[in-house]
């Protein structure tokens, strides 16, 4: 297949939806070789901060001259962001060369009277198979959906699990009780293979403390001894200092925004310390250096200036109560234009509850997903805020109608769904100099 005969069968595969489990994924590696047994991963899960982590650990590794590999999901626009070595995607030829390998053995697979891999799957055995082939010192493997049942928890013996916010999402699958949510992505924790676990609320931890001594998993936490000062803060950069039991940096140049990317530099900080220990090589200074250098794109990420224009990937309650936290920090003397945009599993009353207070006007769209709220039943929870709204389904015409109405020295906040900011990341490139 080429590229987008293999965009095809991916995108007709997706119509199936997402069943978990790991024998449909184990099947596949076994016949392509097992190649995740030659990979020294580090395994990251969460609801919130996964891949900013993911984006900062492999920043790190890779300045410090260890050959990258980083496995995200979703993608913003293309499938190839993905699969990056040393922070350069994958090329379209080596995609369709590997997902035509994969798609070989799912059909004999199915001759052979096994199920079918999901999307999800053949996409991780075809990472894994990448990886593989081009001899990649570190991965960086970000858990999918979930932990314990995600694709990726084939792998058997991690440098390191790394557990970042837990919050409710996905309930569909794991159901509305945060202990099951915190087992599930507990998941991913591996006998005698020790853990970084985010701060997080009393109940999460208990748990993950039990479950952790269940597998005499060390485990690394700073649920309470971190003492850190703010020195700036603004749409630029943050520059603070930290000190823990672990370690201590002064004058940290962090340019991911928002408040709650401290905590999630300072997780990836011990992150750094456990690898030490490890016998991964790594330098304070090079540490700073690469910090400063991380971006993420589509989350928190400024595009466009008179107005500012802010693509941010919160989809979830707990992820809009962080943006919230940010925009009362970055532009509480602003007017808002909120661009919204949710899917109708999601927690999507809670979420607007979290920032409709702080916003002026509201531009209500739909994201491009079988998914998707429809703008109607999204105004129907929006009404008793009695903010003023307007609706446009598509996406780029909603993004210029919130443009239009937001004055220059105001801000434009556009969040709710990464298929929505995916879409216009794409759209704000093709019209614009600032993006990446």
């Amino acid at each position: 297949m080429d590229y987008q005969q293999t965009l095809i069968y991916i995108n007709q595969l997706s119509i199936a939806g997402v069943t978990l489990g790991l024998e449909r994924i184990k099947e596949l590696l076994k016949r392509l070789g097992n190649p995740q047994k030659q990979l020294r991963c580090i395994h990251v899960a969460g609801t919130n901060g996964k891949g900013s982590a993911c984006a900062l650990l492999e920043s790190i590794l890779r300045h410090s001259g260890y050959k990258t590999a980083l496995y995200t999901s979703p993608h913003l626009v293309y499938y190839n962001e993905r699969y990056q070595i040393n922070g350069v995607c994958i090329s379209d030829e080596a995609f369709a060369k590997e997902i035509t390998l994969v798609k070989k053995h799912c059909e004999q697979m199915v001759c052979d009277g096994f199920e079918h891999p999901t999307v999800f799957e053949i996409l991780t055995a075809a990472g894994f198979h990448y990886f593989a082939i081009e001899s990649v010192d570190i991965i960086l493997l970000e858990v999918g959906l979930g932990g314990a049942f995600d694709a990726t928890n084939v792998i058997e013996n991690p440098l390191l699990s790394i557990i970042m916010s837990i919050g409710m999402d996905h309930m569909e699958y794991f159901g509305n009780d945060i202990q099951k949510i915190t087992v599930e992505k507990a998941g991913i924790i591996k006998e005698n293979c020790p853990v970084v676990l985010y701060p997080q609320k009393n109940l999460v931890y208990n748990k993950i403390v039990n479950i952790c001594k269940e597998k005499n998993a060390p485990l690394y936490c700073l649920q309470k001894q971190v003492h850190k000062k703010v020195l700036l803060q603004n749409i630029e950069k943050t520059i603070f200092s930290v000190s823990t039991p672990y370690f201590q940096y002064d004058l940290i140049d962090l340019r991911l925004l928002g408040n709650y990317q401290i905590l999630n530099c300072i997780t990836v900080l011990l992150a750094c310390h456990v690898l030490q220990k490890r016998g991964i090589f790594l330098k304070k200074e090079t540490i700073l250096n690469a910090i400063t250098k991380t971006h993420w794109k589509g989350r928190m990420e400024i595009v466009h200036h008179q107005p500012i224009v802010l693509l941010d990937g919160a989809h979830n309650a707990d992820g809009i109560s962080m943006l919230a936290q940010s925009i009362q920090t970055y532009f509480k003397h602003k007017k808002i234009t909120l661009l919204l945009g949710v899917l109708g599993d999601k927690e999507y009353e809670k979420m607007i509850q979290l920032i409709l207070p702080l916003v002026d006007k509201i531009v209500l769209t739909e994201p491009d997903s079988h998914r998707k709220l429809n703008v109607q039943k999204l105004e129907e929870a929006i009404i008793p805020f009695q903010k003023h709204i307007l609706k446009q389904i598509h996406v780029q015409k909603a993004y210029q109608t919130a443009l239009s109405i937001t004055a220059d020295k105001d801000a434009v906040i556009c969040c709710g769904s990464l298929y929505m900011i995916g879409t216009l990341r794409d759209y704000i490139s093709l019209h614009s100099e600032v993006l990446l």
